[in-house]
């Protein structure tokens, strides 16, 4: 089923199984995949090492694994993980977090899922970093009661918006309530990947 390259190595593909991001791109040997299936956390092979290395071991940012396939050819994996920090070693959500070197027209995966998924990125930054002037971290500072205060008035300001015609300004409005809803979750250390779960869930 898994085919290794002439060193005894295999591609894995980390992709985080609630946004569907890519994480990490790593390589494991046969001792690394047989510990990543048996789970409940994703091993690699470190070639700059020359051993196994169990992810989030050093740093406490884990990879549980949810499923792990092969590619057509068997000469890939993919690894479907739930992370419990950043996956990369500079502190980022994702090894792939440097701006696009070519984009051609505007890709579907910055919409929808996808801009929630970096603004999340972005407020779990403000988070850990508290930078001055930054409105986002001005709210943490003050606490989860002031971040849900701000999420019903602008649910309020949503509402009103949606009532009176035109609709003109309901996607401002929307898009504050979000924003604004994505900050209490980091405020509650709440993961949107919880929040997917029970969405998924309901719509079975």
């Amino acid at each position: 089923m898994f085919k290794f390259d002439d060193r005894g190595l295999i591609p894995a593909i980390v992709q985080d199984a609630g946004t569907g991001r890519v994480l990490t791109l790593a390589y494991m040997n046969e001792e690394a995949l047989k510990r990543t299936l048996k789970g409940p956390d994703a091993w690699f092979y470190s070639r700059s090492r020359g051993q196994l290395w169990h992810k989030g071991e050093t740093s406490g940012n884990y990879l549980k694994v949810v499923e792990v396939r092969p590619d057509c050819d068997g000469d890939a994996v993919l690894v479907r993980a739930r992370p419990t920090g950043p996956a990369c070693h500079t502190g980022e959500e994702t090894c792939f977090h440097s701006d696009p070197i070519v984009e051609v027209g505007e890709s579907e995966a910055r919409l929808g899922p996808g801009v929630l998924a970096k603004l999340w990125d972005v407020v779990q930054a403000r988070k850990r970093d508290m930078p001055e002037g930054s409105y986002t971290a001005k709210l943490l500072r003050e606490g989860t009661p002031r971040v849900a205060q701000k999420v019903v008035e602008e649910a309020g300001e949503v509402a009103l918006a949606a009532a009176l015609k035109p609709h003109e300004d309901l996607p401002n409005e929307a898009a504050d309530l979000l924003y604004h809803l994505v900050v209490l979750l980091a405020s509650t250390d709440v993961s949107p990947d919880e929040v997917w779960r029970v969405l998924e869930q309901r719509a079975k």
